[in-house]
């Protein structure tokens, strides 16, 4: 029989310096820590951080088993990745429920790109398995697996590799609850995967500062190039232009990180890279208009055209992102997409950039 009485966490225990970690049940297994369902400041402090890409690579818990309430041998067994966002996701919609989350190792990566890259899969499945005795700490053979994780867990091999029946789950850990009373049943609801406005956006600031030391650098660049013309370099045209120059690239990264992910239905064409690219159009015609009224602002027309093709092509490589952050797109058709787009991309600043050289010297 498992003693699945909880105890408090001693003074002494490693996981006395992790504040989620509310206690410790005891069963043939071993001791379990217990999680608490409810986020603290800071966990949502984390997941601030990890969506603008501070420490988000370690963003992640230990691989093992752990207990919500006051769990037993009957009580049902949720798995997930070790990236603290997934995994913090799935606790905090488990309160007044008993059950064990087993975690693992996906090397802090979430459930769906883990699945895709093979970490959260079949084979670390069953080895956590094995490695945390489950088969001692329940009496019943089943696994709840997110089903976005579908990808990369084959329900047969687990079954005949440990014993273990997978059920795939609902999408988000919001409908675990209702998904348990429905005797395990999906609705189609629980199935639809959906890339909403607010769920889009909140992909920006890690984009924004992904790209941050590049944009600052070609801005540095161009700044420094803007003094190149006539009588080789001359510190007066730094002056009168260095801040246009420098500003464009950072108004083209911005753009290629901000636009797609707000506009993404209405966008043309069905590539992401083709939709960035457009993403880029809105931008150069504020950009042309304020030639048009304010011509002081840039050298020349061919000035202005350069950042006709510096501009999409920027808003367009940025764009691609995205063929990593929604589940609309598959490994062929983005490697398809690639080697189209990545080409026509290097033509398209190529150009621009020597456009923009030439007229250094107009």
């Amino acid at each position: 029989m498992i003693d699945t009485e909880c105890k408090p966490v001693d003074s002494q225990d490693a996981t006395r310096l992790i504040p989620w970690i509310i206690g410790k049940t005891k069963c043939t297994a071993g001791e379990i820590p217990v999680v608490d369902t409810k986020l603290s400041f800071a966990d949502r402090l984390g997941f601030w951080k990890a969506r603008w890409g501070i420490r988000r690579m370690n963003y992640r818990v230990q691989p093992r088993l752990y207990a919500v309430g006051n769990p037993s041998e009957a009580s049902p067994v949720f798995v997930t990745a070790n990236y603290k966002m997934s995994f913090d996701r799935l606790r905090s919609q488990l309160g007044g429920i008993d059950g064990w989350i087993l975690v693992l190792d996906t090397k802090g990566i979430n459930v769906w790109c883990a699945a895709g890259k093979g970490t959260f899969g079949t084979d670390e499945l069953v080895r956590r398995i094995a490695i945390t005795g489950l088969e001692n700490v329940v009496t019943h053979r089943r696994l709840i697996v997110p089903q976005l994780g579908a990808t990369g867990v084959s329900a047969h091999l687990v079954r005949e590799r440990s014993g273990f029946h997978v059920f795939y789950g609902p999408v988000r850990a919001e409908d675990v609850k209702a998904y348990l009373q429905s005797g395990m049943k999906a609705t189609s609801k629980m199935r639809q995967v959906t890339f909403t406005f607010s769920e889009r956006v909140v992909l920006i600031p890690v984009d924004i500062v992904g790209n941050l030391k590049y944009e600052i650098f070609a801005s540095a660049c161009f700044f420094l190039l803007s003094g190149l013309g006539p009588g080789w370099y001359s510190m007066d045209r730094v002056a009168s232009y260095g801040f246009i120059d420098a500003i464009f690239p950072l108004l083209s990264a911005w753009s290629g990180a901000v636009l797609p992910a707000a506009l993404l239905p209405w966008l043309p064409g069905r590539a992401f890279s083709m939709k960035g690219a457009y993403a880029g159009i809105l931008p150069m015609i504020v950009a042309v208009l304020l030639g048009m009224l304010h011509p002081e602002f840039f050298r020349n027309r061919l000035s202005v055209i350069s950042w006709l093709f510096l501009f999409p092509a920027v808003t367009s490589f940025i764009g691609m992102n995205f063929t990593g952050s929604s589940t609309y797109t598959s490994l062929s058709g983005v490697k398809k997409e690639m080697r189209i787009a990545v080409p026509a991309q290097i033509s398209c600043a190529a150009v621009g950039l020597v456009l923009w050289l030439v007229g250094l010297f107009i």
